[in-house]
């Protein structure tokens, strides 16, 4: 697999590539310059799931935030620059482990020079960021259009910037909202570089369409042994973003450790209120360390066939629940008693 042959980086106390596990990335929404703001999001990030963060740096003051944030979390902090290169510096001066930049904004060579010259010293990774949005126009022409194979010429180019200057200690990130543009793209890069690859898809938007968005770009492309950190870009809650990230590489097999809730959709058989008691479920187990798979089945009839392949299951009947052990009922309580039935069972779980 590619991510299994990248070149392995160092970023803060975590290491990406080489065959290194996927790290899952969302970004501060907060102003950086807010230090306790910023830092209580950030904690939270990290309790949900969150290995890697990335911070806007509009300012000078945020790039000196960014010393003050750094004693207070625990995972590796990234600096977000755009076209002022001295943020930059002043970043890696304040303690990022990483910084974001596309050298096509960042301006002139020296420029380019004085932001490496700096990660070299220090031994910071620069992640090469270029998104589909701000492809250069010569290479729309050379495309007719913006494409998959634009985006890949577009970020080699500017790694070759950043390899003549000596230096390269390099992560890719290519992004495009356009999902099947995005997956070819990766698809073109990843045989193109060694150097490991943050992937995501780019404006992806709100919790609904950014997470079906997300979940079948990142698919494709993870599933092709493709990408060492991921983001899932959403207009909503930073939380939401790590939520659906450790969904999707649970469901790829990319990762294991938490609860997986499966559930039937509802019929005409169903006498209980499914959707209501499948949420909840779900909301439960959010915090419960168990690798197993529950079930959730709106039929006493057919739900203890169904829930078979889960590790335990429910199913709910007319004012009446049964409690489900691959297959076999084990239990049967009232309806109303089923929630903290499974919550019991679960807290008491015997791994």
């Amino acid at each position: 697999m590619y991510r299994d042959h990248t070149k392995v980086i160092q970023i803060g106390n975590r290491k990406i590539g080489g065959g290194n596990p996927i790290l899952i990335q969302s970004m501060t929404n907060t102003k950086t310059e807010d230090v306790p703001g910023t830092v209580a999001q950030i904690l939270a990030l990290e309790e949900a799931g969150c290995e890697i963060i990335r911070c806007a740096v509009p300012t000078m003051e945020a790039a000196r935030a960014l010393a003050e944030i750094k004693k207070q979390i625990h995972i590796p902090l990234v600096a977000d620059i755009h076209f002022d290169y001295r943020l930059a510096i002043a970043a890696m001066e304040n303690g990022a482990d990483k910084i974001r930049i596309n050298p096509g904004n960042i301006g002139s060579t020296e420029r380019i020079k004085a932001v490496v010259d700096t990660a070299k010293e220090r031994n910071i990774p620069i992640r090469v960021g270029v998104n589909s949005g701000s492809l250069e126009k010569e290479l729309i022409e050379k495309y007719h259009g913006v494409t998959a194979e634009g985006i890949v010429e577009s970020a080699l180019d500017k790694v070759k910037i950043i390899e003549d200057m000596g230096y390269d200690n390099l992560v890719i990130s290519i992004k495009s909202s356009d999902v099947l543009m995005c997956a070819k793209a990766h698809e073109l890069i990843a045989q193109k570089t060694a150097y490991p690859l943050h992937v995501g898809i780019t404006e992806a938007g709100t919790l609904y369409s950014g997470n079906i968005k997300s979940a079948v770009g990142l698919g494709i492309i993870l599933y092709q042994g493709i990408g060492d950190t991921i983001r899932v870009s959403l207009t909503g809650a930073p939380l939401e973003e790590i939520r659906s990230a450790k969904r999707i590489l649970k469901t790829l097999g990319l990762r294991k450790g938490g609860v997986e809730v499966v559930s039937c959709p509802t019929c005409g058989r169903t006498q209980i209120d499914l959707i209501g008691l499948a949420d909840q479920v779900e909301a439960m187990v959010q915090n419960i360390p168990l690798d197993i798979k529950v079930a959730v089945m709106g039929c006493v009839v057919n739900g203890p066939g169904e829930a078979k392949e889960a590790d335990i299951g429910i199913a709910g009947g007319a004012g009446v629940g049964l409690l489900i052990k691959k297959g076999e009922v084990i239990r049967k309580v009232p309806e109303q008693e089923l929630l903290g039935a499974l919550r019991e069972e679960l807290l008491n779980w015997e791994k």
